[in-house]
């Protein structure tokens, strides 16, 4: 009888899920941003003389062909050698040592060695050029034992298939469609304005460049820039920026939480149960979830899994889901496990830390047809009340879910230390800050502050982002920073005064010009130069008042000039 109960249960579950999916829709920009590729099918293959040269006589139907043969040919049976002497007889073999590959469909630049006795840079040449008399290749199809372009994410256009037949004639099946022009989306963008990257010639935060598996973002005249051509979406630079700087934009952060509310909010009412959130990527993931899926479990399909990040996962529970599952397969990129581990592991802590279950879960293929003991475990816990706040920054929105779990949990004040994590303080050494907010000019996100007319230096730990610029940028090398995620939100909040004092009065003017410790400071540094020893008071004026000391004491002895 239970069996049957759980059984109609399920049904009525899955068909609220398909009702709340159905109706539920991620808003998107009606004209996204693209990309545009343009090929003629020019195919540069790399690898053993003889392979190469096979699987060039299967693309008789491309643009114009050449052989780059970079290693042995695989065999010395004399029946295939003759197969391989009568193949693709009009494409030229060329056998000069690989530079380097650079670019991506349409616009493969190739460097190969000339052969010159003297190895120098002026002794590169584009293989292009000279094999097939265009500036670039439009595909590359690498039948080397290692692939020549060593990413996690390939380039689009870069075939690399090894000496596996199968991944070879899938391949040679798929070129002939990559002859023309081709769009794809522009998935992320970058606010400059408020990226920790570098500021007033310091580098700061290196966080995106550390997690990119296509090697897409670089660092540009001190600006990160994102080659949309190189870029597949991973999302792991907008997982990992801690300023909301970088952002996906399909869908944006904002269309993404509004998508996840939606879809809690209306299973919990329809259903009168708390649902559990998989997020999955829209490839190898998809393939693995099928209507066998459990009722309570919500699939959310992403380009790649790590473009929801830790504020998405936060945000879902404090709307009211149970737990959040995040499906990795063997084909998501190490770099992107590597952080997604990362960041799994900080999340459970800070629920752990806070009194919450660990309701977040990185499960792989072996568990997507078994969930029964998890969801079975997640049906005990206690039940989140949710939250009502709305999405706004990516910091402010999983800090809001954050403070709304915890008054769900424990309601701790504690703060959970953990290394190159951006949270945390800013410390000064007082006594020895002179107040000339380097600082202040430096930091991205506001976080640091100036007292306006008083001289004084503010602090909102909620902003700072630990980027180290902050610290870089101090003369007197007073600042240090601590990382920690701080569970009491007035504290983290609130406007702390690091240091404060009253201002210096001009001696003669009586106008404010500095602080205290600034002049002293500059008594003790400079009191004892010649240009000041004999005037040492002009160093308690402003700068209007020294000049006019300056030209009184000449035109009362016009002379002294000359001695």
């Amino acid at each position: 009888m239970s069996k049957n109960l759980n059984n109609d249960t399920q049904v009525e579950l899955k068909a609220v899920r398909q009702q709340v999916l159905a109706n539920t829709q991620i808003l998107q920009n009606l004209i996204p941003p693209t990309v545009s590729y343009t090929t003629e099918g020019n195919v540069l293959i790399i690898g053993p003389e003889d392979l190469a040269r096979l699987a060039a006589d299967k693309l008789s139907n491309m643009g114009k062909l050449a052989i780059l043969a970079n290693e042995s040919i695989t065999s010395q049976d004399e029946a295939h050698l003759e197969k391989v002497m009568s193949s693709a007889e009009n494409v030229e073999s060329f056998y000069n040592k690989l530079i380097e590959i650079k670019g991506f469909l349409g616009q493969f630049q190739v460097k190969v060695d000339s052969g010159s006795d003297e190895a120098s840079d002026a002794n590169a040449v584009e293989l292009s050029m000279v094999a097939i008399r265009k500036a670039h290749f439009d595909l590359i199809l690498d039948l080397s034992q290692s692939p020549c372009i060593n990413l996690e994410m390939l380039p689009a256009g870069y075939f690399y298939v090894g000496q596996d037949e199968a991944k070879l004639a899938d391949a040679i099946a798929q070129l002939p469609d990559l002859i023309g022009e081709f769009d794809k989306p522009r998935y992320v963008k970058v606010n400059s304005e408020i990226c920790a990257h570098n500021r007033n010639g310091i580098d700061g935060c290196n966080r995106c460049l550390n997690f990119c598996p296509a090697d897409a973002i670089q660092s540009i005249d001190k600006m990160i820039e994102i080659d949309p051509y190189l870029c597949h979406g991973a999302g792991s630079c907008t997982n990992a920026c801690p300023t909301g700087a970088i952002s996906y934009d399909l869908p944006t952060p904002q269309a993404l939480h509004s998508y996840l509310h939606k879809l809690v909010t209306r299973f919990r009412e329809q259903a009168q149960t708390a649902p559990v959130i998989l997020f999955h990527d829209e490839a190898n993931g998809a393939a693995l979830v099928g209507a066998d899926l459990p009722g309570a479990v919500i699939p959310v399909a992403l380009e790649e899994i790590t473009v929801a990040s830790m504020d998405h996962w936060m945000s879902s529970l404090a709307w009211g889901a149970r737990q959040i599952l995040v499906l990795n397969t063997e084909a998501t990129a190490p770099t992107l496990t590597q952080m997604l581990k990362g960041e799994h592991k900080l999340a459970n802590d800070i629920l752990d830390e806070m009194g919450q279950p660990q309701r977040i879960s990185v499960i792989d293929e072996s568990s997507i047809g078994d969930l029964a003991a998890l969801l079975e475990t997640s049906s005990n816990w206690p039940v989140i009340v949710p939250g009502e706040f709305a999405a706004t920054t990516k910091r402010n929105t999983l800090y809001a879910a954050i403070d709304h779990l915890n008054e769900q949990a424990a309601s701790v004040d504690t703060c959970l230390s953990q290394s190159n994590i951006p949270y945390g303080i800013v410390s000064i050494n007082s006594d020895k800050c002179t107040l000339c907010l380097s600082c202040v000019s430096t930091c991205p996100t506001q976080a640091l502050t100036d007292g306006g007319d008083k001289p004084a230096l503010h602090f909102v730990e909620q902003d700072c982002v630990q980027c180290g610029l902050c610290e870089s940028a101090c003369p007197e090398k007073v600042i240090s920073l601590t990382p920690q995620m701080n569970f009491d939100k007035a504290q983290r909040q609130q406007r702390q005064t690091l240091k404060e004092e009253a201002p210096f009065d001009c001696i003669r003017c009586g106008t404010p010009f500095a602080t205290q410790s600034m002049v002293q400071r500059m008594l003790e540094v400079v009191g004892g130069h010649s240009a000041f020893s004999a005037n040492i008071e002009r160093l308690k004026m402003c700068s209007d008042c020294r000049v006019k000391d300056m030209f009184e004491d000449i035109l009362q002895d016009p002379e002294q000039q000359l001695r």
